[in-house]
C-alpha cells in the first residue's frame, strides 16, 4: 500500500508506546511500576468537571467558533495579562485540541520546505516531528548537564542560518524539568531580536516550580521580543485535564488568523462544553493546584534521593515539571536496550532518552504515588546492580 511519503518522515511517539506496552502489561495481571506517563495522577478539580455539566445541561453542546469559545478567549486573555504579563487581546487567541495541536497548527501555518526550526536536545519528542510533517528541517542543538540541559545564548546565535524560521523554548522543560532563569532568558531573547526570528515558548508546565523557581514568560521581557513570540499552552498539567484536550495559542493577529483558518478546515471548534471547564479552571479556585504541586514536591525529593544512592546513575536536579532525566552512561546498555530489559525483567515502564534526543538517559516521570516510586527505584536499583 502507497503511503504518503510525509508520514516516512515521521518516528511514532515512543513515549505513547511505551505506556501502552506498560498498561497492556498491567491488564494481564502483572505488577507494572510506570514512570512513563506525560500525565497527572490527580482526577480533574470537581468545580472544573461540573462547569462542563452545567454547560452540557444548558445546551452548550453544539457548534461553536473555530478559534474557541468568546468567554474562555476572554479568559485566556486575562490570564495572560495577570500571571504573565503579556497583552494580548480575545483577538490574539486561539483555543486548539490540547497543547499538542496547538504547536501542530503552528507549524503547519508557519513552516514550509526549506525552512529550518532550532530544537534544543533533550527536547519533546514531537517538536522535530511536527516540523518534518510540515515540510520544515528541525536543527537541533545539543545540551549537557554540565550546562543544566539549557541551550545558551552564544549556541543559539551559532545555529542560526538565513533559513532558521523559528526556535523553541520549552520552560519549564519535558524531559529534564529545567527552567530558564530570567537573565539567560534575557540573553536568548537579544539573539532573537537581532536575528528577526520567531520563539513560540511551549509553557505547559508554568504552574510547576520548585524551590523558588519563577517562570518567566520570554515575551513579557520587552516590546522587541514580545512581537516575535508565540505562546503555547494549555489545561492538561496544571489542573489534570489530560483527557479534555484543551490548549490555546497566543500570538499576532495574522498567525492566529492563519491557524483559525487551517483549524476551520481540519477540526473545527473544540468540545464546546469541555471549553467551559476550562473557563472555570482559569477564574475558579486553585486549592487542587496547590494540592497536586505538594505532592509531586515530596515524590521529587524522594526519587532523587533514591537516584543518588544508585551506583552508575546521575542527574541534575529539576525545578519544575514532574520528570527527571537520569544519565545511564555508565551502565553499558544503550538507552532503548535498558528501558526495554527493565520493562521485561523488573516491569518498571520509563522512556528512553534517545527518543528526546539524549542517548544515554533515560526519563522517570513522579507523576505517581511514592509507594510506586519506592517499589520501582528498589527494582531499578536492582537491575542496574545485574549489569554494572
Amino acid at each position: 500500500m502507497k503511503l504518503a511519503s510525509r508520514i516516512t518522515r515521521v518516528t511514532p511517539s515512543m513515549t505513547l508506546a511505551i505506556s501502552a506496552k506498560a498498561k497492556a502489561m498491567k491488564k494481564d495481571g502483572l505488577d507494572v511500576c510506570s514512570f512513563s506517563a506525560g500525565e497527572p495522577d490527580f482526577d480533574t478539580p470537581k468545580h472544573i468537571c461540573e462547569a462542563a455539566k452545567t454547560a452540557i445541561d444548558t445546551g452548550k453542546t453544539r457548534y461553536g467558533p473555530a478559534s474557541g469559545e468568546p468567554a474562555l478567549k476572554e479568559a485566556i486573555a486575562h490570564k495572560l495579562q495577570q500571571d504573565n504579563q503579556l497583552t494580548y487581546t480575545a483577538n490574539n487567541i486561539m483555543v486548539t485540541n490540547g497543547g499538542k495541536h496547538s504547536l501542530y497548527d503552528l507549524m503547519m501555518a508557519l513552516i514550509e520546505p526549506g525552512d529550518e526550526v532550532i530544537i534544543p536536545a533533550p527536547y519533546w519528542v514531537s517538536y522535530p516531528e511536527m516540523v518534518k510533517l510540515a515540510g520544515g528541517t528541525p536543527v537541533i542543538v545539543n545540551t549537557t548537564a554540565e550546562s543544566t540541559y539549557k541551550i545558551t545564548a552564544e549556541q543559539l546565535r551559532q545555529a542560526i542560518t538565513p533559513s532558521t524560521r523559528l526556535f523553541v523554548l520549552n520552560s519549564p522543560s519535558n524531559p529534564t524539568g529545567m527552567v530558564y532563569t530570567p537573565e539567560e532568558l534575557e540573553a536568548i531573547a537579544q539573539v532573537i531580536v537581532e536575528a528577526d526570528i520567531w520563539v513560540v515558548a511551549d509553557e505547559i508546565y508554568e504552574k510547576i516550580l520548585y524551590d523558588g523557581a519563577q517562570h518567566i514568560s520570554i515575551g513579557s521581557l520587552n516590546e522587541a521580543i514580545f512581537e516575535r513570540t508565540i505562546v503555547s499552552n494549555g489545561f492538561a498539567k496544571a489542573y489534570a485535564m489530560t483527557g479534555w484536550r484543551l490548549g490555546y495559542l497566543a500570538a499576532p493577529a495574522p498567525i492566529i488568523k492563519a491557524v483559525n483558518t487551517l483549524q476551520s478546515h481540519s477540526t473545527s471548534n473544540v468540545c464546546t462544553f469541555a471549553q467551559y471547564g476550562a473557563i472555570a479552571a482559569l477564574t475558579g479556585p486553585t486549592d487542587d493546584l496547590a494540592i497536586m504541586r505538594a505532592a509531586f514536591t515530596k515524590r521529587r525529593l524522594a526519587i532523587l534521593d533514591m537516584i543518588r544512592n544508585i551506583d552508575g546513575l546521575s542527574c541534575v536536579k529539576p525545578k519544575g515539571a514532574f520528570y527527571i532525566l537520569v544519565d545511564i552512561s555508565k551502565v553499558g546498555l544503550d538507552s532503548v536496550t535498558f528501558c526495554q530489559k527493565l520493562l521485561d525483567e523488573k516491569h518498571v515502564a520509563t522512556i528512553p532518552g534517545v527518543a528526546f534526543g539524549a542517548e544515554g538517559t533515560l526519563r522517570i516521570s513522579y507523576a505517581t504515588d511514592l509507594d510506586t516510586i519506592e517499589r520501582g527505584l528498589e527494582r531499578l536499583s536492582g537491575f542496574v546492580k545485574a549489569y554494572t
